[in-house]
């Protein structure tokens, strides 16, 4: 169910930046130059060193998993790619978020719905991708968080923080109300989509809430 749940995020990537043909060439770009800023501080770096990592996020799934089976904890795989998928479907898109931008100075616009109207497709989906794996797993690792208010709560908390290092760190982005609107939805929607499982995220899983 999780690797579905990654191939769906996967595959919204891909439609939100291009035919797979073209994402595969911007990976292959800080290969022409593997320098540690174009590794580390370009889209195209941080890309090709999550697809790299994906290795490592199933060594540590693997090693987790194993650990608690051994120690006789229940839902031990459950657990184990939730936490790790929580991290690595959450942390690059941070990472990209946190990258200096082209904005003359840091901007700030708390004024609902004026920048997503000059959105482009591409924008959008990856607002809403930025905490969707926190949405989707969270509540299958975290009873307390089986509630898609709570995980929107959090979400927007998550993303309020991020806007606002972007302002404060002067990251010639633009701080915007409305990716905290998108951020916040994209977690909802993916809590909703894995809401099915959330009775099985532990064994003293809380009763599944909307409230």
């Amino acid at each position: 169910m999780i690797v579905v749940a990654g191939l769906v995020v996967l595959a919204a990537a891909v439609a939100a930046f291009g035919p797979v043909g073209m994402v595969l060439r911007m990976l292959a770009m800080p290969l022409r130059r593997p320098e540690p800023h174009v590794l580390v501080g370009t889209f195209n770096g941080v890309g090709l060193i999550t697809v790299a990592a994906l290795p490592v996020a199933a060594l540590a799934v693997w090693l987790l998993a194993r650990r608690r089976r051994a120690a006789g904890v229940p839902s031990a795989w459950r657990m184990s790619l939730a936490e790790v998928g929580l991290v690595y479907g959450t942390v690059p898109w941070v990472w990209m978020i946190l990258l200096p931008g082209d904005e003359n100075g840091a901007v700030v616009n708390l004024v609902p719905l004026r920048d997503l109207l000059a959105m482009d497709t591409g924008q959008i989906v990856g607002n809403l991708l930025v905490f969707a794996a926190l949405g989707f797993l969270a509540p299958l690792r975290f009873a307390a968080l089986a509630s898609v208010p709570r995980v929107m709560a959090l979400a927007a908390g998550c993303s309020v923080l991020v806007e606002t290092a972007q302002y404060v760190l002067r990251l010639d982005r633009v701080s915007s109300v409305d990716d905290v609107l998108l951020n916040t939805a994209g977690a909802g929607l993916a809590a909703l989509a894995s809401r099915y499982w959330w009775r099985g995220a532990s064994p003293a899983s809380a009763p599944v809430s909307m409230r």
